[in-house]
């Protein structure tokens, strides 16, 4: 089932990639838990989901505030991805926005969009067999400020010679909406796993 697209003359779609094309957001979930158990840290399925769309080093530092200890930024990130590589096989597309991407591939230009790292949003769409499927990526490293400041977006859009107005967002998380709209960008918000 396609998912209802705001009116308007597209030359883009922008696609943020776990949780947005990929159905990935549980397998993120359990692979923080793993990760964080070795430190004895708690992190409530609540505010796994509020936070998302945040970078794995925030978080990690978030949590270390919020709970009083002294996680090691890069290894707690290193293990959770880890942990999630781990599990990739396990993960598949989000059927609506699969349904936008088959639909339109070739005659759209995409780009994904994300907070997650290179490595991993490669390693994501290759298990799904859509790597090919778009020739711009935007990641962690690509980009100063991330979601919800609009630079992600804008890079995207630049990187694939359209106008920022003429792109549509897909997005899961409030963070990346808010990009999309500081950017300028018309957006569908991707529902959650259990409102689908």
């Amino acid at each position: 089932m396609l998912l209802p697209l705001p009116p308007g003359d597209f030359q883009a779609y922008l696609f943020d990639c776990d949780g947005t094309i990929t159905d990935s957001m549980p397998v993120h979930y359990r692979a923080w838990l793993a990760a964080l158990a070795e430190w004895e840290c708690d992190f409530p399925e609540e505010l796994f989901y509020a936070w998302g769309g945040r970078p794995v080093a925030d978080i990690v530092a978030e949590l270390n505030i919020r709970h009083g200890l002294a996680m090691p930024v890069t290894a707690v990130a290193r293990r959770q991805e880890a942990l999630f590589r781990a599990a990739l096989g396990t993960v598949q597309a989000v059927p609506g926005v699969l349904a936008h991407i088959r639909e339109a591939y070739q005659r759209v230009p995409f780009a994904v969009v994300s907070g997650s790292t290179r490595e991993s949003v490669v390693a994501s769409l290759e298990a799904l067999g859509l790597l090919a499927h778009f020739p711009v990526l935007v990641c962690a490293e690509d980009y100063a400020r991330p979601k919800p400041d609009p630079e992600a977006y804008l890079t995207g859009a630049r990187l694939l010679g359209v106008d920022p107005a003429k792109c549509l967002v897909f997005e899961d998380t409030e963070l990346g909406v808010r990009a999309a709209q500081a950017a300028g960008m018309a957006y569908v918000r991707v529902p959650p796993p259990w409102e689908r």
